[in-house]
C-alpha cells in the first residue's frame, strides 16, 4: 500500500476515494476518525488520507487525482447519462448513482 493522497477534510478524501474506485483502482481511506483528536496529536497528523492498496496503481492514481485537482470549476447543472439525475455541472460522480459524469460535461 502507498499513500496517494492528503485530504483536507474528509469530503475531499471520500472524493478523491471515489475516483479512484471508479478508475478501478482499489484504495482505501485512513484517518477518517482521527479529526476528534485534534489538539491531542498534531493536526497533519490528523489529515484524512488516501491509500492505494496496489503499489503498481499509484502513478495511475497519481495521474486521477492530478487531473481532478486541474478540473475547472463549474457552474449550471448537467444531467448523468446513467440515470438521468441533475447534478451540478462541477461534479464528476452522480450524487444518485455514483455513475461517470465525464461524457456529460463535455
Amino acid at each position: 500500500m502507498k499513500k496517494v493522497y492528503s485530504a483536507n477534510n474528509l469530503m475531499e478524501a471520500q472524493i478523491v476515494l471515489d475516483l479512484l474506485e471508479h478508475a478501478y483502482i482499489p484504495a482505501q481511506l485512513f484517518n477518517q476518525h482521527a479529526q476528534s483528536g485534534m489538539g491531542e496529536i498534531p493536526f497533519t497528523h490528523a489529515y484524512p488520507e488516501v491509500w492505494v492498496k496496489r503499489d503498481e496503481d499509484y502513478e495511475r492514481g497519481k495521474l486521477v487525482i492530478e487531473a481532478y485537482e486541474k478540473a475547472p470549476v463549474a457552474t449550471g447543472t448537467v444531467y448523468c447519462p446513467a440515470c438521468g439525475e441533475e447534478n451540478p455541472a462541477n461534479f464528476q460522480l452522480c450524487w444518485k448513482c455514483g455513475g461517470g459524469l465525464e461524457v456529460a460535461n463535455r
